[in-house]
């Protein structure tokens, strides 16, 4: 026995002797800090594409490069790719023109006229025109509509905008500043166009003006009697409060919208007659999209009729209503109801109503699987189902009536990964889809204004972008080269690693990343972090597409660690059951599928330590993290949660309410609720958890934090947190301290050594050399 003992005192001193070894320095963290996006984004190049499209199916664009950017002009007709002009030539040209000798040019906002062969150049004091010929200038009148503002909607014709003024709706002229006043009697609580969805709010006005820009579509926003959250900054002396409706799920009234139609001529406001729906919409948490257009709301071509799509407030319900502009009349196409919730794509909404020929788009995942269905529009009787199978449309990108054809992006149909999306088309009639993009890549496509030609921009997480121009039958009219990461090559850089394991059925395919550090040894043992962001509406990971650099997670493996992500069951993208999998207990928020997937690759590569792991996310992720660590105790050693909605009752209604159901109370006082809540697991608590929120939050609220910070406290436990006065949801100005913190936190309790003391980011220093130990 006593050989026995010796011998374990032996070991472990040597295992602690290597411990002990092991430092973390500010060298260490400069070195993690020169992979973040700060850095690698511009040591690459030509990763993306902005079209200008001209009317001849022309484009230009501006390639950014190592030394001078260059602006290209493409046209596929010809198969040609080449240089705008000479920029050395240019530069002269406009210098003399100045009289100027040698100064340089700022080409940022240059724009090109295909028409006249002019480069339109802003500069200090004047707007010039510069012939990509004969490289002469001439002074011309200012063409940018700086008059325009951020806070309106611009008509389709481009003469008016529309704008939101003591709670009514008006327009200006945009040549005159000429302003009319086309609502008189919104109210406080009660205006027109407002954008309130409680989770956001500003501005913008939300609508949708008719193709003819005679109409506006568009709602009186009904906050009557919604209750109000409370933010109060931090002062010297008094503070603020801010003050703003924001619905919850126990609310028995929340946001409802009065569609109406406004006439702009004369003006007239004309009130559908249908009861208020529901401030709900089909694919998001709010009705309108970020650039304030009103979501699922479609105008017909001639803007003699408008077509849109009601939601349930649990979102099970969504019907198709199509309105009489100039009378209000409201009639019902069509209707589906969900067990779960309804949505009509995964990128954006994909129903269509095609006024010419009588009959409507429908998105539906009825089989399981999203796809699409053509009904009449007249009757409202389902004519075909256009795509079937074991895959997803994504998004209609493109609808060709003449030759009846659409064109669309799926995943899952082909290559191995269930998330590259491909180009297909496919006949309205019939038929099997066409692929267009044959390339085993994650496809960025756009489509030319005249719809002949197709931008195609592929690429996977661990190889860059390549991009062509195709014809609509997928052929490539023209090659415009792939992205440069020899820059990036040079230094401490490596890409993250594809993987794919089994989801906790044992039988689902799930797929993730896997991050290294870049002096990987696997002699040895690293401890392991879990990111996450839960969904349901999104995943950990993000885009399929390259870039060097995805938050701070490579950065967290240069300091010692192996960072794993991977889209849970119950993100979407997949299936419908795949998306459902935790519906209804959102506590789940795919953890098991997280901890098994780590478990696996953990037994498939002996330099992961499970006994060493971390989790962190932020909002939804950081309220995943937090339940990860409670529910999961055993497994989970260190969480770092940032701005956590931790009970969802304490959240805005639209986002418990699809996910979670109706708020239900039990005659005992239960809920169906409580399986969500972080806050009544406080109790659990057992490893090392850090929380952080902004105190001016509108997003979460930050008593979501506060009321688990309160749980803690009555249940005994240890725990850190950060406050950051001042600022919302993204902690702003604490942005920088908030990743530093998180470093040290996995530094200091995964890692057990103390990190360097306030490493501060963004300081000039020498570059760090690849560690050999």
């Amino acid at each position: 026995m006593q050989v026995k003992l010796s011998t374990l005192f032996l070991f472990l001193f040597f295992v602690a002797q290597a411990d002990a070894q092991i430092t973390i320095t500010e060298d260490d963290y400069a070195r993690a800090e020169s992979v973040l996006g700060t850095t690698t984004r511009g040591m690459v190049y030509h990763t993306r594409i902005q079209p200008n499209w001209l009317e001849d199916d022309r484009f230009w664009y501006l390639q950014i490069m190592p030394t001078d950017n260059e602006f290209m002009l493409v046209d596929p007709a010809q198969g040609e790719h080449r240089l705008l002009f000479d920029q050395a030539r240019m530069t002269e040209a406009i210098n003399r023109h100045l009289g100027l000798s040698g100064a340089e040019v700022n080409f940022s906002r240059a724009s090109y006229d295909g028409e006249t062969d002019q480069l339109l150049s802003p500069q200090v004091d004047e707007n010039l025109a510069c012939s990509v010929i004969t490289y002469t200038c001439e002074s011309v009148e200012r063409t940018d509509r700086e008059n325009v503002r951020q806070t309106a909607a611009l008509s389709p014709d481009g003469s008016h905008e529309a704008f939101r003024k003591d709670n009514n709706l008006w327009i200006r002229a945009t040549d005159t500043g000429e302003e009319k006043q086309l609502t008189f009697d919104g109210e406080k609580d009660f205006g027109y166009a407002t954008n309130n969805a409680g989770w956001v709010r500003n501005e913008r006005p939300v609508l949708l003006w008719s193709p003819d820009s005679k109409k506006i579509a568009t709602f009186q926003h009904d906050g009557r009697g919604v209750g109000e959250m409370y933010m109060v900054s931090t002062e010297i002396g008094r503070s603020q409060l801010e003050a703003w409706k924001y619905p919850l799920p126990q609310d028995s009234v929340v946001f409802m919208i009065h569609r109406v139609v406004i006439h702009v001529d004369e003006p007239r406001t004309v009130r559908l007659d249908m009861a208020p729906d529901y401030h709900r919409g089909t694919t998001t948490d709010h009705i309108a999209d970020w650039d304030g257009t009103f979501m699922d709301v479609r105008w017909s071509d001639d803007s003699e009729q408008l077509a849109f799509v009601s939601s349930s407030r649990d979102h099970k319900d969504a019907w198709l209503r199509v309105a009489d502009p100039e009378s209000g009349a409201v009639r019902e196409v069509l209707h589906e109801r969900v067990d779960t919730y309804y949505e009509s794509g995964v990128n954006a909404e994909n129903w269509q109503v095609f006024f010419e020929t009588g009959e409507v788009l429908w998105y539906s995942e009825r089989s399981d699987w999203g796809h699409l269905y053509l009904y009449d529009l007249s009757t409202g009787e389902l004519k075909r189902q256009i795509t079937s199978g074991d895959w997803i449309v994504r998004q209609v990108r493109r609808t060709d009536l003449d030759t009846r054809t659409l064109y669309f992006t799926g995943s899952g149909r082909d290559g191995a990964d269930p998330y590259f999306q491909y180009l297909y088309r496919v006949s309205m009639d019939g038929g099997e889809p066409e692929l267009l993009t044959p390339e085993e890549a994650n496809h960025i496509v756009s489509f030319s204004p005249g719809g002949n030609y197709i931008l195609d921009t592929w690429s996977r997480p661990d190889v860059p972008q390549k991009h062509a121009v195709r014809n609509l039958d997928g052929t490539i009219a023209v090659n415009l080269g792939e992205a440069d990461i020899s820059e990036l090559l040079t230094t401490d850089w490596r890409p993250p690693e594809p993987f794919s394991v089994k989801a906790r059925d044992n039988e689902t395919d799930l797929h993730g990343l896997l991050y290294k550090p870049s002096n990987f040894d696997p002699s040895k043992r690293y401890p392991v972090l879990n990111y996450l962001y839960p969904g349901p509406q999104s995943g950990s990971v993000g885009s399929r597409s390259f870039t060097p650099a995805r938050g701070d997670k490579q950065a967290l493996a240069e300091l010692g660690f192996i960072v794993v992500e991977v889209d849970a069951m119950g993100t979407p993208g997949r299936s419908k059951s795949f998306h459902d999998a935790y519906y209804g207990n959102m506590g789940d928020n795919g953890i098991p599928d997280q901890i098994t997937t780590i478990r696996q690759l953990g037994a498939q590569n002996p330099w992961m330590d499970l006994d060493r792991v971390g989790i962190w996310g932020h909002s939804g992720g950081g309220f995943a993290s937090t339940g990860a660590i409670l529910r999961y105790p055993e497994f989970y050693k260190v969480a770092v949660s940032g701005a956590g909605n931790h009970d969802n009752r304490n959240y805005e209604d639209d986002w418990g309410e699809k996910w979670q159901g109706l708020l239900e109370v039990s005659p005992d006082g239960t809920t169906n609720y409580d399986n969500q809540s972080n806050i009544l697991l406080a109790e659990n608590l057992e490893g090392k958890l850090l929380l952080a929120h902004g105190l001016m939050d509108d997003n979460v609220p930050a008593s979501n934090t506060l009321l688990l910070v309160e749980a803690l406290v009555a249940a005994n436990k240890d725990f850190d947190l950060v406050v950051f006065p001042n600022e919302s949801h993204g902690f702003g100005q604490g942005r920088t301290y908030w990743m530093r913190r998180r470093w040290d936190y996995f530094v200091e309790h995964l890692l057990g050594v103390p990190p360097p003391k306030e490493y501060e980011f963004g300081r000039e220093r020498v570059r760090v050399a690849r560690p050999t130990g």
